[in-house]
Formats: C-alpha cells, structure tokens, sequence
C-alpha cells in the first residue's frame, strides 16, 4: 500500500463572530495516499472547500482560526510551519483549483502573465524558460494554439477554457497534492466529462495525487479511489468508492446517491427522491446528531448523543448509531422511528 501523503487528523476551523465560534471544520479526520485521488462530496455548506482552504493555509484569521488537529504533509505538519515555509509548499508541491476560474483568475493581466508568474516564484527560471513553460502547460491541457492564447485575457476565453488555464496553472509546478474545488461546476456536461479525464491523465503523467470537492457524487463515480462524506462540518461515512456504491451506510451517503439520476432505478423514475430540509445552522446545531431532522432512520438515541466516526467491517466509518448497530457494534436502546 502507498505511503500517505496527506493525513489531516481531528481537524478543527472555527471562525469567530459577535455570535460566538462557528466551527466549519469540526473533528474532520482523512488520508491521500501517494497517487491516489480522494473524493470529498457533501452539501454546499458542510465544510469541504474550509477543509480544502485549511489544508492550504489560505483561511483568512482573524476571524478564521485553526482550533486544533494537525494537517500532515510528508510527516510535517502544515498549522505548524512558518508562513514563510508554508508559501514555498503552497503552489509548488501543494496545488489547488479553485471554484470559480472567472473570479480566481486576475482580469487586468494575461493567462500567460499569471501562470508565469507561479512559474517564476516556485522554480525561479527567467522569463523567456518561465513562458515556454507555460506555453507547454496550455498545450498539456488542451487549449489550441497555445503560443497565442497565452496572451489572452481571462475575459476573452471560455468557461471551459478558463478553467483549463487554472489547471495549467495549478500544475505549473508539477505538485505532489492537487485540490480541486468544483473543479467542474458551471461547465456543460461534455466539458465536465473533458476536465475530468484530462485530471485523470496528467495524475497518471505526473504521479500525483488528488482531492477532488464536489456534492455530485456521480463525478468521483470512476475517478476517486476513496469517498469522503461530510455534513455540517463532520465527516459522515468514509469509504471505498466500491463500498459506498454499493452499500452506503449513513443515512446522508443514501439521500446523496439517490439524487444520482443514473443511480439504480432512478432511471426508470419521473421525479428523483430528494433529502428534506436543508443543512442546519452551525451556530445552533441540534443536540445529538446533526442530520437527524433530515433522517428516516432517526431513532431516539439520535437525539441525546452525537454519533462518533466509527469503523465498521472492511475497514469503511460512519457516523450513525443505527449504522454501527446494524453492523454488529452495541445495539442503540431505542427503536427507528
């Protein structure tokens, strides 16, 4: 088995406000091993893009701060580094997407201004080595004539264009750890379909590994080894792609597949089922678990004791007293609802 790459234990990103501490990243615990790719899915609002954002150190404190837990890279821990030391890992051996390329990308300067401008910073090459590199970059994501796009403004490309020179950009450097944010979002299904294999091949070329954030669990359907699940702020389930697929044992990972249009008899269905209610609010979450007015497992257990992560048989975790029960841990004392 690949050695870990990236192990994040008992993560805890609180943000402080007149109202008191709002943890966005509560307990969250995981690992990418080397070469492999990670799928964080959840709701908007459950914690992935704060999760991916602590990783990077890039949460602004105050009001953000790092409660407590470490974030390994390579057996060092990032929350402890100097900033100094965490900018040269930053965009050199840890890289990341972000979610909206209109936004992440600077209007007044040129792709090619940009992306050299990583170049130079991480591998100090001079201008004409950085912009030949860059040049490179955009024909290894797929952008025609690249020698004349990489003048271009952000304004005059395309969404799925834009979103390839971030790409480009990210992999500029030719990091060990790429994050992609909705690496996908606002981008058709062709185009969607084209950025996920073009992931999948440079990891292959580069040997890299990925996390990848979305709350469509069908894009890591074939392109993530392991699946992440997280709801308001915790992790909920955590297991193989295979495992998850076939037998989801929180509530949420269920509610999350069933939304899949091509998920098992959905097909065949005229409306898809849909979780009710929404994700509760950070600053006054229920006693007990978090997901239980959303649940049709609820029990009363759930209502009294916050169900901890854990390990079920084959190795996966979950976070549901109904769950671990079911699965031949302590009986909870109630009956399901």
């Amino acid at each position: 088995m690949a050695e870990a790459l990236l192990d994040v234990r008992n993560l805890v990103t609180a943000f402080h406000t007149d109202e008191g501490a709002l943890r966005a990243v509560d307990g969250v615990s995981f690992t990418v091993r080397e070469g492999s790719t990670v799928g964080l899915v959840g709701e908007s609002g459950c914690g992935k893009s704060v999760t991916a954002l602590s990783v990077m150190r890039l949460i602004p404190t105050p009001p953000g701060r790092y409660e407590s837990g470490e974030i390994l890279f390579e057996g060092r821990n990032l929350l402890a580094l100097p900033e100094r030391e965490m900018r040269s890992l930053r965009g050199n051996s840890i890289s990341m997407i972000f979610q909206e390329p209109m936004t992440s990308l600077n209007p007044v300067y040129t792709v090619g201004q940009q992306i050299i401008e990583a170049i130079r910073l991480h591998q100090h090459l001079d201008r004409s080595k950085a912009r030949a590199k860059a040049i490179e970059m955009l024909r290894l994501v797929g952008i025609p004539a690249p020698d004349e796009r990489i003048d271009a403004y952000p304004h005059q490309l395309s969404g799925g264009m834009r979103q390839r020179v971030m790409i480009a950009m990210a992999l500029s450097c030719e990091p060990k750890l790429l994050i992609a944010d909705e690496p996908t979002t606002a981008l058709d299904v062709t185009i969607q379909a084209q950025i996920l294999e073009l992931l999948a091949e440079l990891q292959k070329k580069l040997g890299m590994s990925i996390v990848i954030i979305t709350h469509d669990l069908g894009v890591v359907a074939e392109f993530a080894e392991e699946i992440v699940v997280m709801y308001a702020g915790k992790v909920v389930e955590r297991a193989t792609t295979a495992q998850l697929f076939e037998s989801p044992k929180h509530p949420y990972s269920r509610g999350l597949l069933s939304s899949v249009p091509s998920f098992g008899d959905n097909a065949r269905k005229k409306r898809l089922p849909t979780i009710p209610g929404v994700v509760p609010d950070l600053m006054h979450l229920p006693v007990g678990c978090r997901f239980q007015d959303r649940c049709d497992r609820v029990i009363d257990l759930c209502r009294e004791i916050e169900p901890p992560l854990s390990e079920l048989k084959g190795g996966r975790f979950a976070a549901c007293h109904v769950a671990v029960a079911e699965d031949g841990g302590v009986a909870p004392t109630a009956e399901v609802a």
